[in-house]
């Protein structure tokens, strides 16, 4: 029995391995612009008299997800708060099994945790990007630093640029919640995700929105369509190397991030560089938009 022990040890551990790999391993990227019902600064920020309100709600959304992850067999779960200081979901209101990623800089940003092991990616409470004249609070990673980020000459939004790296690990998006023209704008870009619409823009800051209840109704279907399909979904990947081209708000980030090596200036706003995958360009974006030199005029 004693030699048998060893034995028994590895197999019980490449079967648990097996069982976690079946069981559908999801990572949740949350934010909160896209949340039902968020619409200013109010919602969004410490000082807002409705942030601790909203606080709530986008922990209800995560959770809405998982649900509808786990009653489609999903065993595990890691949940990025992808959101400002990325200290916003109340984490002593999330299920026991799950793993939170919290706080910031952090090198892989709303997608930190992510690698090869999961076989699904969520993102809740997405918003559209900066170049997008419609969406909600629309703005691509900095509203304050950044007007456009491009993969291989195709300006991106958070959620395909997220995507692009989910892609290089193998794993597809299956659903995105957020208001209609950011669910539109990440679904042609990376494909057939579902989509949740959670609210409809009237403007930067307004919309026609759900309630939260409704709101977390629509996500639970979405994701429950999502993970039926899993199968199906590809990956969405881009060609490396990457060609990544950063614009800035300001000249002076884009001169002076042109003195490094490998950075070329693409005009008076903006600078080009090539990645060799998506992790290293994710390192890039968060050094430039972290570094305190990012946000000076």
């Amino acid at each position: 029995m004693k030699l048998l022990a060893p034995v028994l040890v590895a197999f019980a551990c490449v079967a648990v391995t097996a069982q976690a790999k079946d069981g559908r391993k999801v990572f949740i990227s949350v934010d909160m612009e896209g949340l039902t019902g968020v619409v200013t600064g109010e919602q969004l920020s410490a000082s807002g008299f409705e942030y601790g309100a909203f606080r709530e709600l986008m922990t209800a959304e995560a959770n809405a997800a998982i649900a509808a992850a786990r009653e489609a067999g999903a065993t595990e779960f890691v949940v990025a708060d992808s959101h400002g200081g990325m200290q916003n979901l109340l984490i002593d209101k999330l299920p026991a099994d799950v793993q939170v990623v919290r706080g910031a800089p952090r090198p892989l940003g709303m997608m930190h945790g992510i690698d090869a092991s999961f076989d699904a990616a969520i993102f809740i409470g997405y918003h559209s990007s900066t170049t997008n004249p419609e969406g909600v609070r629309a703005h691509t990673f900095s509203s304050a630093t950044l007007a456009d980020v491009k993969l291989n000459g195709v300006s991106v939004t958070e959620g395909a640029w997220n995507a692009a790296l989910a892609g290089q690990f193998g794993v597809p998006v299956v659903a995105v919640s957020g208001d209609e023209a950011a669910v539109a704008e990440v679904k042609a870009l990376i494909g057939d995700a579902e989509g949740a619409v959670v609210k409809w823009p009237i403007g930067f800051h307004g919309a026609r929105t759900l309630t939260p209840e409704a709101g977390r109704a629509v996500i639970k279907a979405a994701v429950g369509r999502g993970m039926a399909r899993r199968a199906t979904l590809k990956p969405y990947k881009v060609t490396s190397p990457i060609a990544v081209e950063i614009r800035f708000k300001n000249y002076r980030p884009a001169e002076v991030a042109s003195w490094l090596p490998g950075f070329t200036r693409a005009d008076a706003h903006a600078v080009r560089f090539t990645a060799k995958d998506m992790v290293e360009a994710y390192h890039v974006l968060e050094f430039l938009t972290s570094y305190p030199s990012a946000t000076e005029p």
